[in-house]
């Protein structure tokens, strides 16, 4: 983060990383400015902490629900969301909860998916996004979906299919599907697993799978609860399916 300078002073900043977002409410002071991710906002939002007025938050590396930050803005907190990626930074802004972004004044849209930035005695640079968006106008925007499907588990992209590929190369594993758990269920990856017949103790290959992706998986990339059936999950229409994970064994 990089911060302007005031005359020959510089900013205090008070690194919050090592400690719990219920520190927050004895150290933040009116016009402070906090940084940090989603994940850490939404502790802060389950605490329903006060403070102090003329707080600004920022959050990027991930979406933030749209509870979180309505929580975050009824408790008197300016929260600004950040829409952006590694390969780009910041594209565009909001402060409301459910809001479009809106792009900041050095990117203009040339195209669905497709951003232009402006450089300084330069030539423009066009970047491509992860992501569809839904325009509001030629400055204003709403994310639509991944186009690589990629989804976010701790700040990082991770890619279920690509989990489920190694998920089903284990011996005992006959179809799988991994998903991104639902608000109410966590923030990590889950997974419904068919075992190949003969692979009828689910605990013991809950066991074995773990082992199997703490070896080939980043920590991101681990699901964190598996559910077991004798079919994937489809829908009326045939198509795969969300599961409850409390719904299986």
């Amino acid at each position: 983060m990089l911060l302007p300078q005031a005359a020959d002073s510089r900013l205090p900043l008070l690194d919050l990383r090592g400690g719990s977002p219920a520190a927050l409410a004895g150290l933040v002071q009116p016009g402070d400015l906090v940084v940090a991710h989603p994940d850490w906002w939404r502790q802060v939002a389950a605490l329903g902490m006060a403070l102090p007025s003329d707080v600004v938050g920022v959050t990027s590396t991930a979406p933030c629900p749209d509870a979180v930050a309505q929580a975050l803005q009824d408790g008197g907190l300016r929260l600004v969301q950040v829409y952006g990626s590694s390969e780009t930074a910041g594209v565009g802004w909001r402060d409301r909860a459910g809001e479009p972004y809106r792009l900041f004044s050095y990117w203009r849209a040339v195209g669905g998916e497709v951003l232009e930035r402006a450089r300084a005695g330069g030539t423009p640079e066009r970047h491509g996004l992860q992501d569809r968006l839904e325009w509001f106008g030629e400055a204003a925007f709403l994310p639509a979906g991944r186009i690589d499907h990629a989804v976010q588990v701790g700040g990082m992209n991770v890619f279920p299919a690509y989990v489920g590929e190694v998920l089903a190369l284990h011996p005992d594993v006959l179809a799988c599907q991994v998903r991104l758990m639902r608000a109410d269920e966590g923030v990590r990856l889950k997974a419904f697993v068919v075992p190949r017949p003969g692979a009828d103790d689910a605990a013991g290959l809950r066991v074995a799978l773990g082992e199997w992706i703490g070896k080939r998986l980043t920590p991101p990339e681990r699901p964190t609860a598996f559910s077991f059936g004798p079919k994937l999950p489809r829908g009326p229409g045939g198509k795969l399916a969300d599961w409850i994970i409390d719904a299986w064994d």
